[in-house]
């Protein structure tokens, strides 16, 4: 009801505000006034509001830079976190450089250069110094902001595979996450999304050798300063794995395997000092993929390698896993 009458009140304003335009053009008729004609005071009252709306905007800016800067991201956790982030700080400095120098020259010219019937327009055709100037300047500014992201995205996407790179499968349906860890081979099994029968929700290939010692899990285990490999698959639709902490964003995507590479550098624990006793770190979807998209959260803890070995020894190889589930429903 309040939402009705919200719309029925701003319906109402305008009814009123296009009644009183009507209004004064009627007047100015009667007073045989040409309300086309713009005069000398219309122009400084204009110049004089575009003043009041033009630094009060700035000011604005400013205020919501101040107030919602803190949710603009959260620390980054990660190598290439930092290097984003930073990357992030030149392009937005450089933005805010330009729109706080040009904006008040900008609002001010247009007040200095109002119009005057006495005024006459002076012809200026072109500068060559300054065209250079304001063509060869960006170029470089830009050019050097590509090389550098294009550079950490590479990183990102083209991760050189060593002996202590964790190679994780992170695998989306409607509505959970599961991760598919590899074995002490390093190499994750096949999966065809066919083979998804009973106990075997990832559609693993168990005839591939290289299957048998990977583990499931329900959260995502990572180790501190040691390189990962996340290897994203859906089983449905297309959804968005989101490490906003890991600066990380990958669609899944049915019948294609998408990767992304990362190093964490912050622990858990540490995050916990700082944020608080609550925080953790979360894996969402990015995307509305369904009625229970909010419900695709799967939680990510870093931890040291001792840590992380205890975890990992406590779960099941997929290859007993299912042979346990299979003996179950024998029995």
């Amino acid at each position: 009801m309040t939402n009705i009458l919200i719309v029925v009140v701003v319906i109402l304003l305008v009814a009123t505000l296009v009644q009183i335009l009507r209004v004064s053009e009627l007047l100015s008729e009667i007073k045989n006034k040409d309300v086309n004609e713009v005069t000398d005071k219309d122009n400084n009252t204009q110049g004089i509001l575009f003043l009041i709306v033009g630094f009060g905007f700035l000011i604005f800016v400013v205020w919501q830079m101040v107030t919602w800067n803190h949710l603009l991201l959260p620390p980054a956790s990660s190598v290439h976190g930092t290097q984003i982030d930073f990357l992030m700080k030149i392009s937005m400095g450089l933005i805010l450089v330009v729109f706080f120098v040009l904006s008040p020259i900008l609002f001010y010219f247009l007040y200095k250069y109002r119009g005057k019937k006495s005024n006459k327009a002076y012809f200026f055709s072109h500068n060559n110094k300054l065209e250079v100037v304001w063509t060869v300047i960006p170029t470089i500014l830009l050019t050097a902001l590509i090389i550098f992201g294009l550079n950490t995205w590479d990183k990102a996407m083209n991760v050189e595979l060593t002996e202590s790179t964790t190679i994780i499968e992170v695998y989306g349906q409607q509505f959970n996450w599961t991760a598919r860890y590899s074995g002490l081979d390093n190499n994750l099994g096949k999966a065809n999304f066919k083979l998804v029968k009973g106990r075997n929700t990832l559609g693993v290939d168990m005839l591939d050798s290289n299957a048998a010692d990977d583990k499931m899990a329900r959260e995502v285990h990572l180790v501190i300063d040691e390189p990962v490999l996340l290897k994203f698959r859906s089983q449905d639709v297309i959804h968005s794995a989101f490490l906003p902490h890991f600066r990380v964003q990958m669609n899944c995507v049915p019948g294609i395997t998408t990767q992304f590479g990362f190093t964490p550098n912050k622990t858990t624990a540490e995050m916990k000092e700082t944020e608080g006793e609550d925080f953790e770190y979360i894996l969402l979807c990015n995307k509305i993929c369904g009625q229970a998209h909010y419900n695709m959260q799967m939680k990510v803890i870093v931890e040291t390698q001792e840590e992380f070995d205890i975890w990992f020894a406590s779960k099941k190889n997929l290859e007993n896993r299912l042979l346990t589930k299979k003996e179950e429903k024998d029995v």
